[in-house]
């Protein structure tokens, strides 16, 4: 799974040629090169057992096994073999969360996910969720500014059908598209938006170039855009109206509160 080439050209130019690439990126770019990642598919390099804690019965718990042939650090491009989960069933034994309530499922999916090193959970209600992939499959691209010390660098995220979206190096994407390499997978399940009036998101950071804490800002910020609308819309649609250096100038603003 990689990222298509469709961004929207002119976005993508005036992004580039912006104030949104300082020296921030250099660093960024060196460790991102470093230590891309290539995985097998997730059936073969994850067991899967279930947690025997009475609080945590439905929940998969996920036992990596890792030979020197499953994961490589490379200093080249790959192939991508998505990092997350691709199904909720792959985390969640659904089957036994008929008799929940949102809440109880809610406190599960966030307690599983509580301190696990570069994988964050996150719940919304229904309606928010399926707004949220709706909204994404009409505007699949946007960009995020991630702020390091006086520069910044930025990403391209993009959304692929049915629930995923992927984030790699705006730098990357302009040399290749196709061989850009997520940095950051976020998982939208939208299984139980209509039983249970939730939807489960799961973001997994898959670059050690990127820190936790940003990964976690971009994940937000990426789904607060989207909610929203008007940004994702314009730079989607109206490209030519979209002021990137403005949109950067707000972004850091907020990225420290």
């Amino acid at each position: 799974m990689m990222l298509s080439s469709a961004l929207p050209r002119t976005a993508l130019l005036r992004a580039l040629n912006s104030n949104s690439f300082r020296p921030a990126a250099k660093e960024m770019l060196h460790r991102s090169r470093a230590y891309n990642i290539t995985t097998k598919p997730i059936s073969s390099s994850r067991c899967l057992c279930t947690l025997t804690s009475s609080s945590h019965t439905m929940i998969k718990h996920e036992h990596k096994r890792y030979n020197p042939s499953d994961i490589q650090l490379v200093q080249k491009r790959s192939n991508f073999s998505f990092a997350g989960p691709r199904k909720l069933s792959d985390v969640m034994k659904v089957d036994l969360l008929q008799d929940k309530s949102n809440t109880e499922i809610s406190d599960v999916w966030m307690t599983y996910h509580e301190g696990k090193e570069k994988v964050h959970g996150i719940v919304m209600d229904g309606k928010k969720g399926r707004n949220l992939l709706s909204k994404a499959a009409q505007c699949p691209f946007f960009i995020q500014p991630v702020f390091r010390g006086e520069g910044h660098f930025m990403i391209v995220s993009q959304f692929q059908t049915p629930n995923y979206f992927l984030l790699a190096l705006l730098e990357d994407y302009k040399m290749d598209p196709a061989a850009a390499q997520p940095i950051l997978t976020v998982s939208v399940f939208d299984d139980l938006a209509e039983t249970k009036d939730v939807v489960l998101l799961r973001c997994d950071i898959i670059n050690r170039g990127i820190e936790d804490d940003e990964g976690y800002k971009l994940c937000q910020n990426l789904i607060n855009d989207y909610l929203e609308f008007e940004g994702v819309h314009m730079f989607n649609k109206k490209p030519d109206a979209f002021d990137v250096d403005e949109f950067v100038k707000e972004k850091e603003q907020k990225w420290n509160e």
